[in-house]
């Protein structure tokens, strides 16, 4: 086997795990939400692993990782790895927006909190809501939550979970907290296990599987969200690292052109 070959094996590997968890989901029909409780030390730690994705802090989480890889790669293989990060997040982030305003399918806790027998005026409409501008909807998801407290007093929500609930107020499919996650993940494991840091390697793979994990439990996306955005990132991932090549080895060739 070549090196090329055994490397791509196993970031398929890699990727089938993070593929692992939606897929059983989808087929066995069921979903992760609710399933904890969203008040406990368990919830607060996924909370926080989905905020490494969540604007601003999903640019630390990119900087963090490329300070990581300055550190430890060759430098022309870190401008490579750079270059692909770079190319890869701006067409995820694309490509989720452009997504989610096409398929505009609600998120889990919204239908959740749709189902529930709440006040009048404390009840949720799906289709009211959506129509409704950014302050509107997190309002309406406060007030409903204010409703559950009391016809659903064992339901409660971290007030960090209870403010974010708030804050992603948009369509679900697809999920673009795992989109950004696994497109990091594959991308710069590429280039880590290049420079033969694989340890590194599967401590993104460790995160990038939370990551996912987390916004099933925490109520924000349906499985079929999270593996959609698995295949949609492995996509992104490989033509970033396709193009990278193509374009640093036009450059070599140009630079090492003799003048006329």
């Amino acid at each position: 086997m070549t090196h090329s070959a055994y490397l791509f094996r196993r970031l398929g590997l890699a990727w089938l795990l993070l593929a692992s968890i939606p897929s059983l989901l989808l087929l066995t029909q069921n979903q992760l939400f609710p399933l904890i409780d969203l008040h406990s030390h368990l919830a607060r730690t996924l909370y926080w692993i989905t905020m490494t994705g969540t604007a601003p802090y999903g640019v630390a989480t990119v900087l963090f990782v490329l300070a990581i890889a300055y550190r430890l790669m060759p430098k022309a293989l870190f401008m490579s790895l750079f270059l692909a990060i770079s190319l890869s997040q701006v067409i995820s982030l694309s490509v989720s927006h452009t997504l989610k305003s096409y398929f505009k399918e609600p998120r889990p806790n919204l239908v959740f909190l749709a189902k529930q027998a709440l006040p009048t005026d404390e009840q949720l409409s799906l289709d009211a809501f959506y129509q409704l501008d950014k302050q509107g909807r997190s309002k309406t998801i406060s007030t409903a939550l204010d409703g559950l407290k009391v016809t659903e007093p064992e339901m409660r929500l971290d007030s960090r979970i209870h403010q974010h609930w708030e804050d992603e107020i948009g369509y679900s499919f697809p999920s673009g907290h795992t989109i950004f996650a696994v497109t990091l993940v594959l991308t710069a494991s590429y280039y880590l296990l290049l420079a033969g840091l694989p340890s590194v390697a599967l401590v993104l793979l460790g995160w990038g599987f939370l990551m996912g994990l987390s916004r099933m439990l925490l109520g924000m996306h349906w499985p079929q969200d999270v593996l959609f955005s698995t295949f949609l990132a492995a996509f992104i991932s490989s033509l970033s690292v396709f193009l990278v090549s193509k374009i640093r080895s036009l450059t070599q060739v140009l630079v090492k052109e003799p003048e006329r």
